[in-house]
């Protein structure tokens, strides 16, 4: 059986997919899947062993030159990729209009996707042969695995779902490598942004700990958010620029693991890490953390700024 999924974007959107995934594939022997995937996620579906080809989408990029020559040629050619093989089923866990019009109404298959009362934006159903109604009260996570559960015709497990992904990193992990924690501190949003002292409050809270602490970052700002962050800490370490790849393997490696709100975050619960993720703004109830060990601080008044070091060491310590 060969299905097509669309789930572009955002990272923890696609990572919040996996777990279904993983669900078919035991439910049906021999299951494979494609994945349309916004080019900067491309790597992530690759990580689950039910994938069998990833089909890269760029309408972030293109539609900054939506009509250019190249940009046109481009478009074609994702189209021909697109439309390669007749799927058994294709499951557009999206439910936005831009992704069904431009995707899913031009795949090869039955289409599935969320009926009008269930999908994010209710005209992406108009594109669907088969539409189904999934419950909006619950986690992202359960709401895709019932998805591809009733479009592929099997029952729900009664456990947890498991992402796929983690034994694939922890194998490769090296044997005798010193502990370390990883602070996740940058998000998109400012005001999900725990803010600077706070964090350096935490790393002089861990100074005796015996623990590294590794900074990852993506963007400038964000590099050198890190180096003001680590100046004059002996035991902070800024990474080198890394690949998505490289960060999960980073991650996987931790002996626990803060973050703000951020698709690191959710990467970081799919690799079953202990984690503790700081929500000002934002309601972890239907998007936060999924998976073992995720635990998470909110700010009562949610402002982020009021959460000070000593609570979040305090959680910490029971990992460590």
């Amino acid at each position: 059986m060969r299905v097509l999924i669309v789930k572009t974007s955002s990272m923890g959107d696609v990572l919040h997919t996996l777990p279904a995934l993983t669900d078919a594939q035991q439910a049906i022997p021999g299951i494979q899947f494609d994945w349309v995937v916004e080019e900067g996620f491309s790597q992530i579906p690759t990580w689950h062993p039910a994938v069998d080809r990833t089909i890269p989408v760029a309408i972030r990029r293109w539609r900054k030159s939506w009509f250019h020559s190249d940009t046109r040629k481009e478009r074609e050619a994702f189209v021909s990729s697109l439309r390669q093989f007749q799927y058994d089923a294709v499951i557009d866990a999206q439910g936005l209009i831009k992704s069904a019009a431009l995707i899913t109404r031009k795949a090869r298959g039955i289409k599935h996707g969320q009926d009008s009362r269930s999908a994010r934006e209710p005209l992406a159903s108009w594109f669907y042969d088969v539409k189904h109604y999934i419950a909006k009260n619950q986690h992202a996570v359960e709401r895709t695995r019932q998805l591809f559960a009733m479009s592929l015709g099997y029952e729900i497990p009664g456990e947890k779902g498991d992402y796929g992904i983690a034994s694939r990193f922890l194998a490769t992990l090296p044997q005798h490598a010193n502990p370390y924690l990883v602070f996740l501190h940058a998000t998109t949003r400012d005001d999900k942004h725990w803010p600077e002292h706070h964090w350096r409050d935490l790393i002089a809270l861990m100074a005796g700990s015996g623990l590294q602490i590794k900074l990852p970052w993506g963007a400038p700002h964000e590099h050198e958010r890190a180096i003001r962050l680590a100046k004059g800490f002996q035991h902070v370490e800024v990474l080198p620029k890394l690949s998505l790849q490289e960060i999960a393997q980073i991650l996987a490696g931790a002996k626990a693991v803060v973050s703000v709100d951020t698709g690191l975050s959710h990467l970081t619960a799919a690799l079953d890490r202990p984690n503790i993720t700081l929500y000002g703004p934002t309601d972890p109830g239907l998007i936060g953390g999924y998976g073992k060990n995720q635990n998470e601080i909110r700010a009562l008044d949610k402002n982020l700024s009021s959460l000070d070091a000593s609570s979040v060491n305090t959680r910490l310590e029971r990992f460590i």
